[in-house]
This record gives structure tokens, sequence and C-alpha cells, in this order.
């Protein structure tokens, strides 16, 4: 069972999680001891962080530092996904339930498709108690209905997908997805019909083709940036390697799409951002190492009214918006990851150097306004909660550590992108090259 109240740290020699903090106190033990009882205290527990893998070694995770870990495959390596606002809404509890939609970047000459998934009766970790069951005893429970299930249906994607969100204003007769391909066009797909088809049926393993709702093709080349507005339904944007962003505005049966771009960048815009308040407001972040603000009531070319210059001091790579604060978070080639004030933007509000590489993906908790999680290219997931005050570092291992680090998640190779489950607190979604992971910590 998990405890109702989680110990500060959870530590381990060698594991997939951590919790940092400030370590475990020993309870007091009898006065008498017998014989067969050691004179000698037991070790003090021993954060792990991460290093080096030596050849033959293998990272195995700490499960008394999950509440729940789960982990899944699509067909191909699915470098981007999004996932779904559902209608079973918020929730607490076990199992949990989860729609996912993916798109696939599969080897050169195989096809590529657009991936609807149903992920359900994911239950909590084990106590340790249950951890040793016989190969009888696993059965009954999967025949008990104890058994994670992973329903998946597939619409054919002309070209891998660099980039996939799903429209946040679901209705009863469309379900809307952007899908950034890498031969340079914008789709939008309705999936309507499959997450339909997700609950009423068993996974397809034929691929469906079908028409996409609307495709724009008027973009430069190739891009990786893209957001659905909160505030306003339907509006979109998107932007490409080639420094321009589109504004779409929706219409009766499809869109219409800003001819003149927003193009103050000076190279490649990364990733964009809607505001969660400001309807009009959104920001972007480029490999011209800037970020900006913008206002789309005014004329494009002037509707760029804050630029932060040299925010990292190389590409930013991704930038999110706090729902709650006036906070953005971004990440950077670097490998740093900088909090940002909108009251304030001449210099950044505060500044995390954990990473060793490149960073991949940052989003704020949907309800606690303090908390963020960050990937990186050093396969690392981090946990963080503004809300610790202390400015003094941890000292592990003759390491630094901030103290605003809650955790650190590992386990999977080149992870792309994080996001938290819109519904489920706590819940984190993953992915990487090889798998996805579907995880909650005791930490948040």
């Amino acid at each position: 069972e998990v405890a109702e109240e989680p110990p500060k740290a959870v530590v381990s020699t060698q594991s997939t999680g951590i919790m940092m903090g400030e370590g475990i106190e020993e309870e007091g033990g009898e006065e008498e001891t017998t014989m067969e009882q050691s004179d000698t205290a037991p070790a003090p527990p021993k954060t792990y962080l991460p290093k080096d893998i030596a050849p033959g070694e293998e990272l195995t995770p700490d499960m008394s530092a999950y509440e729940m870990l789960h982990n899944f495959r699509a067909r191909a390596s699915c470098l981007s996904f999004d996932v779904l606002r559902d209608r079973l809404g918020p929730r607490e509890g076990f199992p949990v339930t989860a729609y996912v939609v993916a798109g696939t970047q599969a080897e050169q000459g195989k096809k590529n498709s657009i991936v609807i998934m149903k992920l359900s009766n994911l239950n909590q970790v084990k106590p340790e108690d249950d951890e040793e069951k016989s190969e009888d005893e696993e059965e009954d429970d999967e025949d008990e209905g104890n058994k994670e299930v992973l329903k998946t249906a597939e619409i054919y994607h002309a070209g891998p997908v660099n980039r996939i969100r799903i429209c946040p204003h679901v209705s009863d007769a469309h379900t809307f997805v952007a899908s950034w391909s890498e031969k340079g066009k914008v789709h939008i797909w309705d999936i309507a019909p499959q997450l339909g088809s997700l609950e009423t049926e068993g996974s397809t393993k034929e691929v469906q083709k079908v028409k996409p709702f609307f495709t724009f093709g008027g973009h430069v080349e190739e891009g990786y940036s893209m957001d659905w507005s909160l505030t306003r339904k339907g509006y979109l944007l998107t932007g490409d390697c080639t420094r321009h962003i589109h504004l779409w505005t929706p219409r009766e049966a499809d869109w219409l799409v800003s001819q003149t771009t927003y193009s103050s960048h000076g190279s490649s815009v990364e990733d964009l951002q809607w505001s969660p308040n400001e309807e009009h407001v959104f920001a972007s972040c480029s490999t011209d190492k800037s970020i900006k603000i913008w206002d789309d009531r005014a004329q494009p070319h002037k509707a760029c009214m804050i630029t932060v210059p040299d925010a990292h001091s190389a590409d930013v790579n991704v930038i999110n918006w706090n729902r709650m604060e006036p906070f953005i978070v971004s990440g950077g080639d670097d490998g740093v990851v900088k909090i940002w004030d909108l009251r304030k933007l001449d210099t950044h509000a505060a500044l995390f150097k954990h990473h060793t590489a490149p960073i991949t993906s940052v989003e704020w908790h949907p309800t606690d306004s303090s908390v963020f999680a960050a990937s990186g290219e050093d396969n690392q997931v981090s946990l963080w909660d503004l809300g610790v005050e202390s400015t003094e570092p941890l000292i592990i291992d003759n390491q630094e550590v901030p103290p605003q680090l809650l955790f650190i998640h590992q386990g999977q190779e080149e992870i792309k992108e994080l996001h938290w489950h819109p519904h489920v607190q706590g819940v984190l979604l993953t992915t990487s090259l090889d798998s996805f992971n579907i995880f909650k910590t005791i930490s948040v």
C-alpha cells in the first residue's frame, strides 16, 4: 500500500526513480536485542544520482518511489504525442485511464500513422509482499481484470509526424488533432470515429486511410511548433524552420490561415504557446536564442511586443506557459531550464542547471502552479517545485543538487516529449525512441 505520508527522500543505489529531499530519520529501536541482531547499525540510505552506466549494468526502478509505473509501445517510434482532455473529467485513485494521440517517425520506407490509444486499468504499484508471486497467482490477477489494457486505432499519415497536438475544445461532433508533417504540410484530423471505436471494439491492426479534415501547404518548409488556443475555440498557431508563424482562424467548415506571417525571429521557430488567460497573446522561441511575446490584434509586422534576446546561450527549444501564474518556463540546447516572470522580462526569475544535455520538453503541472517537469537528451525526466524557497544546494556524493529538484525519472532512451495527464493528479507521460512511460511519483 502507498503510505499516506510518503518519506521525504526515497533512495536507491540503482534506480530509475529517486526523490530528492532532506533524508529519512531513523526510528528508535528496542533497548534489548537478541543474539541474531547485529551490533552494527544499518547503513543510512543513499541517494542515487544519475551517472554513466558501466557495460553490463542496467538501471532497475526503485518501486517505492512510485505510486504507478507502466511502460507501453506503439508500432513505431512516436516522438510527439498529446493527452486528450477526456469526458471522464477530473478524478483520483486507481485504476487510471488515459487517451493518447501520437504520431510515428517510422524508419525510411515504412508507413507512418497517427496512433489513437486508450490506456486503461493502470493500477498502482503492488505492495512489496505481492512482488514475489507465483505464475498461477499472476494468472489469477489477470483473470480478475488487473492487467493493464491498451487499445489502438491508426490513421495513415503522409510522412513522419514532427509534432502533434489535440484541440482542447472537444465536442460531441468532432475531436480535432493537428499534425506537422515532415513533408512541410499541416493537417487537421477529426479522430472522433476512432475514439468511438476504442469504446466498442478492440485494437485494429489495419491502418485506416482517412482524408484529413483540412490541410495547409503554405509553409515554406517543415516545422515543429504548433499550439491550440485554450481561450478561443479552434484557433491554432503553426511555425516553421524558416521563422514564419501562421495564425489559423476557424470558420464554419474549415480554417482561414493568415497569408501574412509573424516573422520577427531570425531563424527556426521551435515552439509556440498561447497565453492561457489573454486570448490574443502568444509566445514563441527560436534557434536565434530569443523568446518573443506577441499580440495578434496588431498587424503581423508590428505584433511582436516584447523580445528577450539571448534568453539562452544556445537554441531555445521549448517553452510552456503557466496557467495560474504569469510565468513561462523555457529549455535550451545549453541544458538549462529558466523561469521567466512576464511582469519583469529583463532577466530570468530562476535558473536551473541540472541536465547535462539539451532540454527536449518542459511543462507546468496543470493544477499546481509551482511544479513543472523537464526532459533532456541526457535521458532524464526531472520534476521541480518552485515552492521550495531554500537557496542552499543539497550536497550529495560531493555534488551540488538544487533543493527545488524533487525527482529524477530514468529508463528511456532519447526522451522527446512529456505531458501531464490533464485530469489525473500527478500522472506524467513521456515518449522516447523505444517506448512510452506513464507514471505517478510519491513526490507530486
